[in-house]
């Protein structure tokens, strides 16, 4: 077992420590004081002003490798003194150093290092444990309780809302039950207090007060993301205890910045909430394969799509902020235009697919080739002529395709990618760490990707190329939208291995058609100006692939920068 603090015969004066980041980060949190300045204090015999010190080592991390130990005061960052600064002072300039961190530190004994126990002067900071310095302020409140009989038993429940939407009701003894889990998982912070309990009959005033102090303790811990992030609070506020069928509304945006309210069980999936959505929308049955709820992410406001067995509602809980009404979007699923053509025959799929392009064009996700396009857009949009309009936009490159927030690569050994899911091929755009585009851009046809799978444990997502008279490649990206990655394959994979063949009134009449859930595998006359769709044996999912990438295969190799 690691010893996280320092032997007595090693104190000594000031030391240089160089600290290589890990994939788990530094290793080591920080704990001080939030205000600046303060009174001397002597270690080991000298004078220093208040300093920050290492409340927790990481075992086998990078600070434990480095010889950072438990309790050791930091004096300088990245030769830039902090005696007397402040917690958050420090913390960014541990952030800002990059991969490779210097410290200059004073050990303690092991005795005065257990003696620093937190205050409510301090505060604490993680580097490849937890960041307790990532806060936003959740709208979440206690506004009343109740008094609930069950099984002969009388006691009383406090409700909890987020935003004015009621999530769930727990008795006092489960607030102590979070407390506690709480206290253990994330065991460096400093929790507010609970009200006391009472052994005696409470008065409605006492009733009230523990009430604002339930409240008051939950907007505290809330605030935090890391917290209010966790498994264990996440499901403090979902878990509807033998209410598991009780309903909820969630808020869905539309792409014209509207919203709709569907009642729905908490646990509902997101397959279900898209039927609920549909039915308001009154969106065919046989066309919702090509619609689905979609994660308005913080990450620069990508969209991500559920997958259909995901619970919309845990993670409108956990993204929710005062800034937004609601992370849940309705947006289409669908990469092939010509399939996406044939929609356009119902009102309600033309209605969301023509929202989602003008929204495109005014966000500028996407970007007229020419002066002229764009003001012949204008004028169609201005005119209202819906199906001119998406004609106009489906010829705008990009038009369609997903693309992915900055990640890191294999193909690259400096600066990021941005994936790009498109229906004729796959890209991996070159960009900075700051996500400024660069001149590079790798692309692969659908027919050289041979397969494709994802690494859960790596968060990533891998796939296997070919090209003619060249080794089979993998390309392993980086990413914590993964699984969303791999769903994009699989459609376009889909949608590229089958022929659409819809009715040919199916534009002309919008009602009264069946438009197949899957496309018919028979060949039909293609309209004019359309690509051919051939089936692609190539592209398929591999188990083996991740297995493959582990054992360093001589038979594939990654690509290098240099192909990027």
């Amino acid at each position: 077992m690691s010893n996280q603090y320092n032997n007595d015969e090693n104190i000594c004066g000031p030391r240089e420590v160089i600290i290589h980041k890990l994939p788990t980060g530094f290793g080591f949190n920080v704990r001080g004081q939030v205000c600046e300045g303060g009174v001397l204090k002597s270690i080991n015999g000298e004078l220093y002003q208040p300093l920050q010190h290492v409340s927790a080592v990481l075992p086998g991390g990078a600070a434990e490798i480095a010889g950072i130990h438990k309790g050791d005061r930091i004096l300088a960052v990245n030769g830039e003194n902090v005696e007397g600064a402040t917690h958050k002072r420090v913390v960014d300039l541990i952030k800002s150093g990059g991969d490779a961190l210097s410290l200059s530190v004073v050990s303690v004994t092991r005795q005065a290092a257990e003696r620093l126990e937190p205050s409510d002067e301090s505060s604490g900071g993680s580097f490849g444990c937890y960041d307790y310095t990532d806060k936003r302020a959740l709208p979440i409140s206690i506004p009343d309780c109740k008094v609930v009989e069950s099984d002969g038993e009388k006691f009383v429940t406090y409700n909890i809302y987020l935003a004015g939407r009621e999530l769930c009701s727990h008795r006092y003894s489960d607030f102590v039950c979070l407390h506690n889990y709480l206290k253990r998982e994330f065991s460096d912070f400093i929790f507010p207090k609970l009200p006391g309990k009472w052994p005696l009959k409470m008065s409605e005033q006492m009733l009230d007060t523990r009430r604002r102090g339930l409240e008051n303790y939950l907007d505290k811990v809330s605030c935090v993301r890391v917290i209010a992030e966790s498994d264990t609070m996440q499901t403090f506020l979902s878990d509807v205890g033998e209410s598991s069928t009780a309903e909820v509304d969630l808020r869905v945006s539309l792409p014209n910045k509207t919203f709709l309210s569907v009642a729905v069980n908490r646990g509902a999936s997101a397959t279900v909430v898209m039927e609920k959505v549909a039915a308001k929308l009154e969106l065919p049955a046989d066309l919702l394969p090509y619609f689905f709820i979609y994660e308005i992410t913080e990450d620069s406001g990508f969209l991500r799509r559920l997958s259909p067995l995901e619970a919309p509602h845990p993670v409108y809980i956990a993204n929710y902020t005062a800034m937004t009404s609601t992370c849940l979007a309705v947006r289409r699923w669908v990469f092939d235009p010509r399939r996406e053509a044939h929609l356009c025959g119902d009102p309600a799929a033309l209605d969301i697919l023509y929202q989602q392009a003008v929204d495109d064009i005014d966000s500028e996700r996407l970007v007229p080739a020419s002066p002229e396009l764009a003001y012949e857009l204008r004028s169609q949009q201005q005119a209202a002529r819906r199906q001119q309009y998406l004609r106009s936009v489906r010829g705008i490159p990009g038009y369609g395709a997903v693309r992915f927030p900055p990640c890191q690569c294999d193909a690259r050994k400096t600066g990021l990618v941005v994936a790009c899911v498109d229906y004729n091929e796959f890209k991996l755009e070159a960009v900075t760490e700051d996500g400024v585009p660069e001149d590079q851009t790798h692309s692969f046809a659908w027919e050289s990707i041979v397969t494709f799978d994802t690494d859960e444990e790596g968060m990533s997502f891998l796939f296997e190329y070919s090209r003619k008279n060249k080794k089979p490649r993998c390309v392993r990206v980086s990413t914590p939208y993964f699984a969303f990655l791999y769903a994009c394959f699989e459609r376009v994979k889909e949608e590229r291995s089958a022929i659409v063949a819809p009715p040919p009134t199916l534009l002309d009449a919008p009602s009264g058609r069946q438009l197949p859930t899957t496309a018919p595998t028979t060949p039909t006359e293609e309209g004019p100006g359309s690509t051919p769709t051939a089936p692609v044996s190539g592209l398929s999912k591999s188990k083996s692939l991740h297995s493959k990438l582990s054992s360093h295969q001589t038979a594939v190799d990654p690509i290098h920068d240099g192909d990027l």
